[in-house]
């Protein structure tokens, strides 16, 4: 099976490719700037690890978003 190049796709196949490369982006960039602000007691595990494991695509951010992270106390100011 020969490998398909960028002329041999779609339109509707470049168009995914396209998307799907800027998902990847996004997710990767909230993730780590999410991780670079915020206090390390808040996060699971090692930040350098996390860090790391965000470039592992598709799902490092995505693991990092869901489960790397604490909760963040919820404060109530009263009126």
């Amino acid at each position: 099976m020969q490998k398909k190049r960028w002329s041999d796709l779609t339109s509707r196949q470049r168009t995914a490719i396209v998307i799907a490369g800027g998902v990847e982006v996004v997710l990767t960039t909230a993730a780590l700037v999410d991780l670079a602000r915020r206090p390390g007691p808040q996060v699971r595990g090692s930040k350098a690890r996390w860090a790391v494991g965000c470039f592992v695509q598709p799902v490092g951010p995505v693991a990092y978003l869901t489960l790397g992270r604490r909760p963040t106390s919820v404060r109530v100011h009263a009126t």
